[in-house]
């Protein structure tokens, strides 16, 4: 029997997707499915997302982020014109790609020029090998898609990402879904370490933010292909000043 996941506005099967307006998103995923979606989606994943903050430090540093509400607001402008409009459409195209037998080195080289910092390239980079590593060694993958995914260097993350869920029949809306909410719990974990704040405080965080995944999502699956961009110059300058910040507690 299928696990059920309520989230929003559509209601999503593993085999279909009906749009209903007004109506509880329901995502139908197998069992099994939802267990190695859980394992992607986990802060034990060992691909060191943990240790980056992708220019949210170097905001802390400036104090352009200083309390809660500040980087609530950071996080959620982030989520909104970076991950939206460039990183989810291109993992949902890419997850298409690996299950359509599409052109998933175009989407992975678009990807990985988009990255225009060399923290942010590195941190893709380094994710994107560990995860494709770690595919290899759990097994149960099609030896000629993993041997395509490891000639694809450097591989990025949403390239690993999409690879694994696609061949673990993981529904893509459930994938952009995780995605997006592992994100977002990175992003609070450096608030908690790095401004500082409170357990409580964080949780209030990912609860708010947490609540537009499911639009987030929808956006991601319809963003039509010449309007994905990765425009956010107040991330990028944050970006570019972690690379040099003197004190730091995460990678750059």
């Amino acid at each position: 029997m299928a696990a059920v996941i309520v989230m929003g506005t559509m209601m999503i099967t593993a085999t279909a997707t009906v749009i209903r307006m007004g109506t509880p998103t329901i995502i139908m995923i197998e069992p099994l499915a939802l267990s190695r979606l859980l394992q992607l989606a986990s802060p034990m994943l060992p691909v060191g997302a943990y240790s980056y903050s992708g220019g949210f430090e170097a905001a802390i540093e400036s104090g352009t982020v200083h309390d809660a509400d500040s980087a609530r607001l950071w996080i959620e402008d982030v989520l909104d014109l970076y991950l939206a409009r460039f990183e989810l459409p291109i993992l949902y195209r890419l997850y298409r790609a690996w299950s359509e037998g599409g052109d998933v080195e175009d989407w992975n080289a678009r990807f990985r020029a988009g990255r225009d910092t060399s923290e942010g390239r590195a941190e893709t980079i380094q994710m994107g090998g560990s995860l494709a590593l770690l595919l290899r060694d759990l097994g149960g993958f099609p030896e000629d898609g993993l041997a395509r995914l490891q000639a694809m260097v450097p591989v990025t993350f949403p390239l690993a990402y999409a690879f694994a869920t696609a061949n673990w029949a993981i529904p893509a809306e459930a994938m952009l879904h995780a995605y997006a909410w592992s994100w977002i719990e990175n992003q609070v974990g450096v608030a908690m370490k790095a401004v500082p704040i409170g357990q409580v405080a964080g949780q209030r965080i990912l609860a708010v933010v947490a609540s537009g995944i499911p639009t987030i999502v929808a956006r991601a699956a319809t963003h039509p292909d010449d309007a994905i961009s990765n425009f956010a110059p107040g991330l990028t300058l944050a970006s570019c000043r972690h690379e040099t910040q003197y004190s730091r507690l995460f990678r750059s």
